[in-house]
């Protein structure tokens, strides 16, 4: 299983960024994807999640700014962040989620630094 991501950077504050996070090794379309982060010192936290058939959830921090969406034929699913704040200033990881063997398996992508700067 192989989830790579793409995207990040440095972005001034109000600024927008998009990550991808392509999968492989897994059955996509039945893969629930996330997004999470971690800033130095903070445990790492949920930024939004998606399930196979397209249902959202978002962290209250960043409702209205992002959007997480798939697009289960590329086997792809990315994070659209706009209005960005200093506070979104974190190492971003994309998670995807897969029922096997009666059993949940996580896998991790490699983390990509998104870093907002005023």
């Amino acid at each position: 299983v192989q989830l790579v991501q793409s995207g990040g950077g440095l972005v001034q504050t109000g600024g927008s960024l998009r990550l991808s996070c392509a999968a492989s090794g897994i059955v996509f379309s039945v893969a629930a994807m996330g997004w999470y982060r971690q800033a130095p010192g903070k445990q790492r936290e949920l930024v939004a999640d998606i399930t196979g058939g397209g249902l959202t959830n978002y962290s209250d921090s960043v409702k209205g700014r992002f959007t997480i969406s798939r697009d289960n034929a590329k086997s792809t699913v990315w994070l659209q962040m706009n209005n960005l704040k200093s506070e979104d200033t974190a190492v971003y990881y994309c998670k995807a989620k897969q029922w096997r063997f009666a059993t949940w398996y996580e896998y991790w992508g490699q983390g990509t630094q998104v870093t907002v700067s005023s």
